[in-house]
């Protein structure tokens, strides 16, 4: 496990429940890439609601067991892995957004209790 404490980065990843990267869902296919690539750790999020650029408002309902709900895929390290990893991402997405904010690390570790 590498040290990552202090100031790195927090990329975060939109994109929607349907996306595919060849035969995967695309969210998986991104996880698995930042962890062979070496990365602290990714985390995926399921949105309840939202819209994108498209404008369309996707929202789960009882009866609609197929919307395409909204995900986020949040990771954090340095500046220098996640800019040498986002051409890689980029081929990958069709569509979706990207954003970046710095970060202050303050504990990261694992729990080695049994």
């Amino acid at each position: 496990m590498s040290k990552l404490t202090g100031e790195q980065q927090l990329m975060r990843i939109f994109i929607g429940e349907s996306d595919r990267h060849g035969h995967r869902p695309l969210y998986e296919a991104l996880v698995e890439l930042l962890r062979k690539e070496g990365f602290a750790g990714a985390t995926v999020l399921r949105g309840v609601c939202g819209f994108g650029a498209g404008r369309v408002y996707h929202t789960q309902k009882l009866l609609d067991l197929s919307a395409d709900m909204p995900i986020i895929i949040e990771v954090v390290d340095s500046q220098e892995k996640i800019s040498a990893i986002m051409p890689q991402i980029d081929t990958m997405m069709g569509g979706g957004m990207i954003t970046l904010e710095k970060v202050t690390v303050i504990r990261y570790s694992h729990d080695t209790k049994p």
